[in-house]
């Protein structure tokens, strides 16, 4: 079998190596890695190699000179793309493509904290990473039509949604990790052990409730609640846990982080260093303050970027990679992502339980059915199908119903390069502000990000049209 890893040079891609090292189904595949980083993903090769000379694997490894290169004749597509060009970054949060984005968002009126899932500056980065997809999604209808495409990258959602929609792949599936994380913390709460709870949730990627939780045929739910209305909330969770008791239902990632970004507080901000809940501190960061404070500008943010010594860049990265080390098993997809066991799964046509970003197709049954949600799936030798988990309360379907629109905006926003479909997503979101100052952020957003946005870039007219 043949592995196909995309944006290969990430740090992301340690991870579900480390598994295919001890993933028995997958001993012997060929892994193609491809980045625009060629050293980057030379050096992920070479942890690769060592994880499956220590562990009998027998994995083979290649660094792909071209994208068409590492995609044909593969039978999976893993990719983790953030489009956001080359620079000096650690990783993609910390390139100057997407501070740029959040410092022009700050300064417009929409302060972010994390934006890669909703508000203006996770719009940019869909901008920029659609064109990609697609180009991927294009190159693998012809050289590797029956190759199942899994993504990594954020916003997860609006990317599987893009290439479910303009493409003619016959699998796409998000891989994330929130509601594993959200499983693992209500299980420490209850002192159970995550895998002895079933769960059902609903909701789109980083944005879910639990409907119903038990623990050996016992509901576990008002337990839960009692414990936590016990104890003071965590810090970075206190927002989390506010909207849990206004809802009724227990949001299931509860990092404040990106929970404030699916509701309209951020815009109502008025000192973008002073967010409430504590994030200015929690999650936004300090090193983030001066950012936002306009202490530093789009300029020094690229100088910086640039100042970086590449050498020295390289150095650290071999040396992170270095300290991978092999682990006992392949990771749990219960509790973890799973992108081993679910690539082996597919692979063998074997039935197993995951955690995916995938079509509704009626699982949450007041939902579109084309809405991409993070459901649990069974896997057969097609792919993943998703299990039924019902209705949608009224309240968190309306939530819901509006994420959904605004990603389907964004999506063809992007293919269609339309300046007028991305204003209208920017007032749907729950960042939005008044449109004249929304049409005046987005074009410094675009230009901004001039020559990374492709679509845009060829797209005559003014706004609206």
């Amino acid at each position: 079998m043949k592995i196909a890893l995309l944006g290969a040079g990430g740090w992301y891609f340690s991870r579900p190596i480390a598994d295919f090292a001890v993933c028995a189904d997958l001993h012997g595949s060929d892994i193609a890695l491809y980045d625009i980083d060629a050293d980057r993903a030379g050096l992920m090769a070479q942890m690769g190699r060592r994880l499956s000379r220590q562990a009998g694997a027998g994995l083979r490894f290649t660094v792909a000179r071209s994208l068409a290169e590492a995609i044909d004749g593969s039978d999976f597509l893993l990719c983790s793309i953030g489009g956001a060009g080359a620079s000096g970054a650690a990783g993609y949060y910390e390139s100057p493509v997407h501070l740029g984005d959040k410092l022009l968002c700050a300064r417009h009126g929409v302060p972010q904290i994390v934006g890669d899932t909703a508000g203006p500056a996770a719009m940019m980065a869909a901008f920029r990473s659609i064109p990609i997809y697609l180009d991927i999604c294009r190159q693998a209808e012809q050289r590797a039509p029956g190759a199942v495409l899994l993504n990594h990258a954020n916003p997860m959602a609006v990317l599987c949604r893009a290439m479910v929609k303009y493409s003619a792949m016959p699998c796409v599936i998000g891989i994330c990790h929130g509601v594993q994380a959200g499983i693992r913390r209500a299980a420490s709460i209850l002192g159970v052990a995550p895998h002895e709870l079933d769960t059902v949730w609903i909701g789109t990627n980083h944005y879910y409730w639990f409907l119903r939780l038990r623990w050996r045929g016992r509901d576990l739910l008002p337990e839960l609640w009692r414990r936590a209305r016990r104890t003071a909330p965590p810090a970075g969770e206190r927002m989390a846990w506010a909207l849990s008791e206004t809802f009724g239902h227990w949001i299931v990632y509860p990092e404040d982080d990106h929970i404030i970004e699916f509701h309209p507080y951020l815009a109502q901000v008025q000192d973008p260093t002073e967010l409430p809940y504590g994030l200015s501190e929690h999650g936004f960061g300090l090193r983030l303050r001066p950012l936002y404070a306009g202490e530093e500008t789009l300029a020094q943010i690229r100088q910086r970027d640039a100042a970086v010594s590449r050498t020295a860049m390289l150095r650290e990265y071999r040396r992170r990679l270095r300290s991978v080390e092999l682990p006992s098993d392949p990771t749990d997809p219960l509790t973890g992502e799973g992108t081993a066991r679910l690539v082996a799964d597919i692979a063998t046509g074997r039935r197993g339980v995951h955690i995916c970003n995938v079509p509704n197709q009626g699982s949450v049954t007041n939902l579109p059915r084309e809405a991409i949600l993070e459901v649990e799936a069974v896997t057969d030798s097609a792919g993943v199908r998703p299990i039924w988990a019902g209705d949608a309360p009224p309240a968190l379907e309306a939530l819901l119903r509006k994420r959904i629109i605004w990603q389907e905006l964004v999506v063809d926003a992007a293919v269609r390069g339309d300046r007028g479909l991305a204003l209208q997503a920017m007032q749907v979101d729950e960042a939005a502000i008044p449109p004249e100052r929304a049409e005046r952020l987005l074009g410094a957003l675009l230009r901004h990000n001039q020559g990374l946005v492709p679509t845009f870039e060829r797209s005559p007219g003014r706004p609206g049209r």
